[in-house]
């Protein structure tokens, strides 16, 4: 019999709800309303978030259009993070984690469907990636081994993908618009998972033999 293939949406909301809890700075973070889907290829983006709700946690915006609702089991989803095929065929465990880290660190801290407006890459450039780093570095000190090594698999996994996507915000009365997305707009599907080896920094080669005396009479 075949192994079963490991659950990556399991594997991701594991991860988050343990940044949330080991790191002040994700405290308001909450795993239970982010959907992570799988996507389309973006450039050289690994991976994407969607607010789901205007200002304040609203649907409604203040010229009348509407978002559209994700419900999951009951439960309103307030972000939707897409990764992207280069999350899957071209990075490390610690770079995956990092990416997902990017993302809640676009959310913002008020946790109500919206984004940080000052931590746009518009608004920050450089110093996005500045301020990121230290997070990741002091979050990849304590993180799971178990987590790790999901995030290390290399071979194919089940997530969730969307069979029939969310358009953007719409204006109501506007004909054949779903409102409501659920369950039904989504599946299960595969994807491979490719994982590179984190790169050693190259050990200068030994002197051998009278080389090697020489070299240590000259220090």
């Amino acid at each position: 019999m075949a192994p079963r293939r490991p659950n990556l949406n399991k594997a991701v909301r594991a991860l988050i709800r343990d940044i949330a809890a080991k790191m002040p700075e994700f405290s308001h973070v909450r795993a239970s309303r982010i959907l992570v889907i799988a996507g389309e290829a973006r450039r050289a983006s690994r991976g994407t978030v969607k607010p789901l709700c205007f200002r304040g946690g609203r649907s409604t915006d203040r010229t009348g259009r509407r978002k559209p609702i994700i419900r999951i089991r009951g439960r309103r989803m307030l972000y939707c993070i897409t990764l992207r095929p280069l999350f899957f065929r071209s990075s490390t465990a610690q770079g995956r984690i990092e990416t997902v880290m990017h993302e809640l660190f676009h959310m913002s801290r008020r946790f109500d469907g919206t984004l940080h407006a000052g931590r746009r890459h518009s608004v920050l450039g450089k110093e996005f990636s500045r301020r990121l780093k230290p997070l990741v570095r002091r979050y990849l000190k304590h993180c799971p081994p178990e987590l790790l090594k999901v995030f290390s698999y290399s071979g194919e996994i089940r997530v969730l993908q969307w069979l029939e996507r969310p358009g953007p915000a719409y204006v109501p009365g506007t004909p054949r618009v779903r409102k409501v997305y659920t369950e039904d707009q989504l599946y299960y599907g595969i994807a491979r998972m490719v994982t590179r080896k984190r790169p050693h920094s190259p050990k200068e080669p030994k002197p051998q033999g009278k080389e090697r005396g020489e070299k240590v009479r000259l220090h």
